[in-house]
This record gives structure tokens, sequence and C-alpha cells, in this order.
């Protein structure tokens, strides 16, 4: 019983270090510096394929760059609850800054979160926080300008 309770110990000591861990590496990320990365990586594929990216740049122009039926605030709340829910990384990072440029605010985003994580569940819920911190730095770099 005793080397039990030590078992359960050491896996608890361990999974509260892990957790520990997981969570100063998330408050780590620097979003605007992936977004520049991204950003890199991006012009290196519209160098490869230009059709494309430009038939992909077209369609974002017709959907995501005006009111229309729908804000543009809500246009990109939409893509970026879709990001959230693919864990994209990217799109994360794109859709934060054009939420934060189409006027959403933190209240806001945090509703949207709340309906992600609902329909998401757990994993969900860890990408919710992932924007949250990415709103965070991305609305401080944009309001130190």
């Amino acid at each position: 019983m005793k080397k039990l309770f030590l078992v359960l110990a050491l896996v608890a000591a361990l999974s509260s270090a892990a957790f520990a861990a997981a969570e100063t590496a998330v408050e780590q990320e620097n979003y605007p510096q992936l977004a520049a990365q991204a950003a890199l990586r991006s012009q290196k594929l519209r160098e490869a394929a230009p059709e494309m990216m430009d038939a992909f740049k077209g369609l974002a122009a017709a959907t995501l760059r005006k009111d229309g039926p729908l804000s543009m605030k809500t246009k990109e709340l939409i893509a970026l609850m879709l990001g959230l829910q693919s864990h994209c990384q990217m799109c994360i990072n794109s859709h934060v800054q054009g939420a934060i440029k189409a006027g959403v605010t933190r209240e806001e985003l945090v509703d949207a979160l709340g309906v992600a994580v609902l329909m998401g569940g757990g994993p969900s819920s860890a990408y919710a926080a992932i924007v949250l911190e990415a709103y965070d730095q991305f609305s401080a770099k944009m309001n130190a300008k």
C-alpha cells in the first residue's frame, strides 16, 4: 500500500511539473514573432505557386475585406474560431490581428471563445487560451504604435 501511495504521489508531482512547464512555455510564446515567421513562409509559397496564392488572396479579399450582411468584426470572429477549432496557429495569428483591426474587444473575443469551447471541449479550451494570449500580445503591440 505504501508503494502505491508513493507511485501515486510521484505521478501527481510529475503531472504538476509537466503542467507548470507547459504553462510557462505558452506564456513565453511570442505571437507577433510567430506571425512574422509565418509571413516569410507564406511569401515562399507565393513565389512557388503564384496563381494559387493570387486566387486565395482574391477569395480572402471578397470575403474578409469589407462589411457585407455580416460586419468585419463578425467575419473575423468566425474566421478566428474556425482557426481555433482547426488548431491552426498561423490562422489564429492572422485572424487575431484582423479581429483587433476590425474593432473586436477583449470581452467580445472572450464571449466567442466560450462558444468555441462549448462546441469543441477540452482541445478548444487549450487553444482558446492561446487565442487570448495572442490577442493580448498583438493588442499591446498595436497599441504601442
